[in-house]
């Protein structure tokens, strides 16, 4: 199988990515596209979305799993990065080191399973190997059990896990990967990427 996946800038992935957010139950509170401009612009940032065609009509195609990374560093302004800087700090070493940070993402429910989560991780180690990064860092939730398994699978290691007093499913998982050129040679999705045009 060859995945579809698009390339986006900054204000159209926006709102690409506030659009598909909506068919996306276990997220409390959506993304809207001017909270994700905001948080990207000036800095490197990648958004990424896989597209396939309705199983039912394979004229039309949709996307079904997207992607959002950016570069965090050791001297974040914004309160949440800061926070975020902090707690990684003891288990990720930022200084002398690029280090991108996968914000968002995930697969609509009726895809799941058919990779194309994997395809768009595999295109992002790609893309941040090119661009010079050394490591990438994610955060989830214990209980989000199909996303940890899926990063387990793409050989993300726990670097820290936060317990929730009240409610272990609720406890914050941190994960990495580090990058090397070698990397590439374990993937196994067939690519198939364009950028976006407006």
């Amino acid at each position: 199988m060859e995945y579809l996946i698009t390339q986006y800038e900054l204000e159209q992935g926006a709102l690409e990515i506030q659009y598909i957010e909506e068919y996306f139950g276990e997220f409390p509170r959506k993304k809207t596209a001017p909270e994700i401009m905001k948080r990207l612009q000036g800095r490197q940032h990648l958004i990424l979305m896989a597209n396939a065609a309705l199983p039912d009509d394979p004229t039309t195609v949709v996307p079904v799993s997207f992607k959002v990374a950016h570069e965090i560093t050791v001297d974040e302004k914004d309160p949440k990065l800061k926070d975020l800087v902090e707690r990684l700090r003891e288990h990720v070493q930022f200084p002398g080191r690029r280090v991108l940070y996968t914000w968002i993402g995930g697969t609509r429910r009726d895809w799941r399973g058919q990779g194309h989560f994997r395809a768009l991780t595999e295109q992002q180690e790609f893309w941040a190997i090119e661009q010079g990064f050394n490591e990438i860092v994610v955060k989830t939730k214990n209980k989000f059990y199909e996303m940890r398994g899926t990063l387990d699978h793409l050989r993300f290691e726990v670097v820290k896990y936060e317990r929730h007093a009240g409610d272990n499913a609720e406890s914050k998982v941190y994960l990495s990967k580090k990058l090397h050129p070698e990397l590439l040679e374990r993937h196994r999705s067939a690519r198939t990427v364009v950028q976006a045009t407006i």
